[in-house]
């Protein structure tokens, strides 16, 4: 089987689909005719290689961390800086994709959903560089977890929606994008921010992230003469995670996903979908789900605004069916202590969703032979969790301020 040929009619395996309102049915066959055509249309493609590189500032380096792996002793870790990129996150990747697809569609408004801010940050930069009109969908909760990014996008020129209902998250926030697509689609594009949502959107964010992974690719054989032994991610919905794992699917290169854990899987209080969740059907798709005994959307937790989300893209709960990638979890705690065990030894702070990944990614490395070499992605840079990050417990005691 050749993984990369997924999704097959809309669906990866089981998972995915199109489980929407039938008015937008007609809009995600346009968006999906216009992605195949910009696909095989050579100025289209030169257009966003000229962006991700002028503009975002791809290649992002390959970093040996040679402080973090002295202190582990086994593989060698490498980390995918897309904590570089403009924006400070890999989510410019997918935003500047859309919206250049967006534009080609002749839409003029862009609405987008997030979570810890770096999505809309993102499309808010994407929408005023290719002259677009932005709006972003943002739980109130999430606004003042992520006060710094809510700043951001409007000094950039987007229009901050505050989200009141249910847990006034990520969930909430693409709920009430999810409508204000179905009323304003003709002139509208959702920029949606992760592999989520119905077909053909998990497919096209995937494809656009895939930069990430195909750059590990290209520049492990350059440094290390082969591919890495593992590639570790976070996962949310999965968008990084699934840029970089899908170049790797049909490799024996060990991928490994690492969901928010929370309080720990037995308090109730974290994010893992994969690892605790069953199927369900969540914003217009098939897919592992946080819910109740009913079918009833659970509340989640986690440290990292990023990562709060109930569901998960349905790619990673078909890789997870055929066991051709590792999901496991990081809590709260343990992400925290890798953020600051990687700042201090490498001079980098990682944004918390990033710093799940470190954590899992020690523990592995640790277990390797030294001649071998793991590589970790580091979605984006933490200055947005500074805030958070000095409430918990062991950085307040750390840094005196809870004195």
């Amino acid at each position: 089987m050749n993984l990369e040929s997924f999704p097959k009619h809309g669906r990866f395996g089981e998972f995915g689909g199109k489980y929407v309102p039938e008015t937008l049915n007609a809009a995600l066959t346009e968006l999906e005719d216009f992605y195949e055509k910009a696909k095989k249309d050579k100025r289209f493609q030169a257009r966003l290689r000229y962006l991700f590189a002028e503009y975002a500032g791809r290649p992002t380096p390959l970093y040996l961390a040679e402080n973090l792996t002295k202190k582990y002793g086994g593989a060698k870790i490498y980390l995918k800086r897309e904590d570089l990129l403009h924006g400070g996150a890999h989510k410019i990747n997918n935003a500047i994709g859309q919206a250049l697809l967006a534009k080609s569609m002749g839409k003029e408004r862009i609405i987008a959903e997030t979570g810890a801010g770096q999505h809309g940050v993102a499309t808010a930069m994407a929408c005023a560089a290719l002259g677009l009109k932005c709006e972003v969908y943002m739980g109130a909760e999430d606004m003042e977890r992520q006060r710094l990014n809510v700043v951001r996008m409007k000094i950039l020129g987007a229009r901050v929606n505050p989200v009141l209902s249910g847990t006034k998250t990520l969930k909430d926030a693409i709920n009430e994008a999810l409508r204000d697509w179905v009323t304003n689609v003709n002139t509208t594009h959702y920029l949606i921010g992760s592999v989520v949502g119905p077909h053909p959107f998990p497919m096209i964010v995937r494809d656009f992230q895939s930069v990430i992974g195909k750059e590990i690719k290209r520049q492990s054989l350059s440094k290390l003469g082969r591919l890495p032994e593992a590639v570790v991610a976070c996962v949310g919905g999965g968008s990084n995670a699934a840029g970089s794992f899908y170049p790797f699917i049909d490799s024996q290169v060990r991928l490994v996903g690492v969901e928010a854990g929370g309080l720990g899987l037995s308090s109730g209080k974290h994010a893992a979908s994969l690892s605790a969740g069953e199927p369900g059907v969540i914003h217009g798709m098939k897919t592992f789900v946080m819910q109740d005994a009913d079918g009833q959307i659970s509340t989640t937790h986690s440290v990292s605004a990023g990562l709060d989300y109930p569901g998960v893209g349905p790619e990673h709960s078909f890789w997870k069916d055929i066991k051709r990638v590792e999901y496991t979890i990081a809590t709260d705690g343990q992400a925290v202590d890798a953020l600051l065990e990687l700042s201090e030894l490498e001079g980098i702070i990682p944004a918390l969703e990033s710093s799940h990944a470190l954590y899992i990614a020690t523990t592995i490395a640790s277990k390797m032979p030294s001649r071998k070499s793991l590589v970790v992605t580091l979605s984006g840079r933490g200055d947005k969790d500074v805030d958070i990050v000095m409430q918990q417990p062991q950085v307040a005691s750390k840094l005196g301020t809870n004195s």
